[in-house]
């Protein structure tokens, strides 16, 4: 049972980077932008199967953003990898504090204090000249263990390290998922009374998953800047915390990898339809996602669960 994630996972990985090779650049940006904000969507897939949701993953998703930029610009850190673990850990000095708070609270308490954290940061981001301001400021081309890349492969090379990376931690994700810890997180959604009669600390539990979902957050932060080459405070705003939301209520809690399919199709449809219909692009996306709910209440992934063979 173990053994079955970790070799599925590593095909796909195998087979996106085969698949890269023949793609063109455009969609090896659009496949790079995908894995870095699915990362953060699978953070809030984590607290959701623990029963929270988080409308404030913008703030870690800025944090580990901004460490990765001010480290390369300011610092000389270059090396990619080292970029991409700085911004996990910058993410999670950032949350840390504020999980045992956290942990306290349920439903819409929990959604409106983690939005109300990112909007904090956000004020905070847009007064500070230092940080560029309203504009933000752009990041210097990393390295990959220090040498510097070709012009003609670069677009490739950072898709490859977004598959690793996404493929490596979707594999945890689904491990941890499986795990003793991430079945009473499970449990805890439906029932937290009988969860602390076995022994486990369901506040614990929520602050530690906030945590979990910080670090994949910042990582994923870090990973969009290195693709867009500019960063600014509106990876804070509530508007990017709900994109996060709506990709993991679109794949839904069943699968890893459909939480990486629905955020490829919401950044294909945002490109499509930023092209061709630029005033209307979220009315689309809001259509598809009542389609969705209303056909595919467990979102995409309940598509590849087995259903039981009933009696007629």
């Amino acid at each position: 049972m173990i053994r079955h994630p970790v070799w599925l996972g590593l095909a796909a990985i195998v087979a996106l980077l085969l698949a890269g090779l023949a793609a063109p650049r455009w969609l090896l940006s659009l496949g790079t932008l995908s894995a870095a904000s699915g990362l953060v969507s699978l953070g809030v897939v984590l607290m959701m199967r623990g029963g929270v949701v988080s409308f404030g993953q913008g703030l870690v998703f800025a944090a580990g953003g901004y460490a990765a930029a001010l480290l390369a610009n300011k610092a000389g850190v270059s090396d990619a990898l080292l970029l991409l673990l700085a911004g996990g850990a910058s993410a999670v000095l950032v949350a840390a504090p504020f999980a045992p708070l956290l942990g306290r609270y349920r439903g819409i308490f929990f959604a409106m204090l983690t939005l109300a954290l990112s909007m904090v940061l956000y004020g905070l981001l847009v007064k500070w000249d230092a940080l560029g301001g309203s504009d933000g400021f752009n990041m210097r081309r990393p390295t990959v263990f220090g040498a510097p890349l070709p012009e003609g492969w670069w677009a490739y090379i950072l898709y490859a390290i977004a598959v690793v990376l996404a493929g490596s931690m979707a594999i945890a994700a689904r491990l941890y998922f499986d795990s003793a810890r991430g079945l009473v997180s499970l449990a805890m959604r439906d029932n937290e009374l009988r969860v602390e009669y076995l022994g486990a600390s369901v506040q614990r539990m929520v602050a530690w998953n906030f945590v979990i979902a910080a670090f994949i957050g910042g990582v994923g932060g870090s990973l969009a800047i290195m693709a867009l080459g500019h960063i600014e405070p509106n990876f804070s705003y509530w508007t990017t915390s709900g994109e996060f939301v709506f990709v993991a209520i679109l794949a839904g809690s069943h699968s890893v990898g459909a939480v990486f399919a629905a955020s490829f199709i919401l950044e294909l449809v945002r490109s499509f339809s930023s092209s061709y219909f630029p005033n209307t692009w979220q009315l689309a996306l809001g259509v598809f996602l009542l389609i969705v709910i209303r056909f595919l209440p467990g979102g995409l992934g309940s598509l590849l669960r087995r259903t039981p063979k009933t009696r007629p």
